[in-house]
């Protein structure tokens, strides 16, 4: 069975612009998931990453709590396996959730509580400056791919961008996937609530995506300097399902074997309002009867501060009963 479509993101900018365009389109709407190569981030600074994730993880279990996510009313810190749930079922990973560095803000939309620091392990220092300087790297890679799509629409490549200024609701993953886990459910099959979502993974696999309108599954096989993208629910919104945020799931690695990944979340501000996009008649004709509500146990909003909150509050139980009562 084919994997994922592989795109280079170098041809956006080149005399290939419309046969790039019309290729990123196609893999946005038929399967909701891509790898981009050519995105500039440099391989060292990837290399940095990787190894201070793993550092990380090898750290004694009292080193990983110190920053436990269950002290933290924005979610953020480090959570044991067993402990995120997808579809009410146990994810076999730990993590650490990590946001823009930020001071808590108030406001009357309890989403604002979401706004606060992120918590970083004393035991290894080198992690926050390793994070960061990825996270702006996955950050520019993700506007600009956001851009594209927007031209891939006939639209003009800023038409999303006023809902990502600095204060943009981002979001990331340091994620692993212990071998030999409880279940097989690495993590649940889910859909991601952003705009976009950018993927780092290693060269273990896992990641299997769900084809739109089947049943099968396709692995999302790891490429060498590629990064794994995919379309969230709020351009499904934005485009009224033309674009699709498709489900997908990791499955967990053998015993002896462990699976490593940073996943980087493009979120607008909180308190946006997902407005429709006037799409070219041409592709406005192929949205047919697209229904917002046609999965009752996950309908999709298009204020992103409430979808984003529900999602937290269901993933995170722990943390929503000791802070969200």
């Amino acid at each position: 069975m084919p994997g994922l479509p592989v795109l280079d993101l170098r041809r956006f900018r080149s005399g290939e612009r419309d046969a790039f365009l019309d290729e990123l389109r196609g893999a946005a709407r038929d399967v909701g998931f891509f790898t981009v190569v050519g995105h500039g981030i440099d391989p060292e600074l990837t290399a940095r990453l990787d190894d201070e994730v793993r550092r990380f993880f090898a750290l004694p279990i009292d080193d990983r709590l110190a920053i436990e996510n269950t002290a933290s009313p924005h979610f953020r810190g480090y959570s044991r396996v067993g402990t995120e749930r997808t579809g009410g079922e146990a994810d076999q990973r730990e993590q650490i959730d990590i946001g823009p560095e930020r001071a808590p803000v108030s406001g009357e939309a309890r989403y604002w509580g979401l706004v606060g620091p992120n918590q970083w392990p004393p035991a290894l220092p080198g992690l926050r400056d390793a994070v960061l300087a990825w996270q702006a790297e996955a950050l520019r890679v993700s506007q600009e791919i956001l851009r594209a799509l927007a031209a891939s629409l006939d639209q003009p490549e800023d038409h999303f961008d006023r809902w990502f200024d600095e204060e943009s609701h981002l979001h990331l993953k340091v994620l692993h996937y212990p071998g030999g886990a409880a279940t097989a459910q690495g993590v649940g099959a889910h859909k991601d609530y952003g705009f976009l979502a950018l993927l780092r993974q290693d060269d273990v696999g896992g990641l299997e995506v769900q084809v739109p309108g089947a049943d099968d599954w396709i692995g999302a096989a790891p490429v060498p300097d590629g990064y794994v993208v995919n379309i969230g629910e709020m351009l499904e919104v934005a485009t009224r399902g033309y674009l699709t945020a498709t489900r997908h799931r990791v499955t967990s690695p053998p015993a002896g074997v462990d699976r490593y990944s940073v996943a980087f979340f493009l979120g607008p501000r909180l308190d946006a309002v997902v407005e429709p996009v006037d799409l070219p008649p041409e592709l406005a004709a192929q949205t047919g009867d697209w229904d917002p509500n046609d999965d009752p146990d996950n309908p999709l909003l298009a204020a992103y501060g409430e979808n984003a909150l529900v999602g937290w509050l269901r993933s995170h139980p722990t943390v929503a009963a000791r802070h969200w009562s």
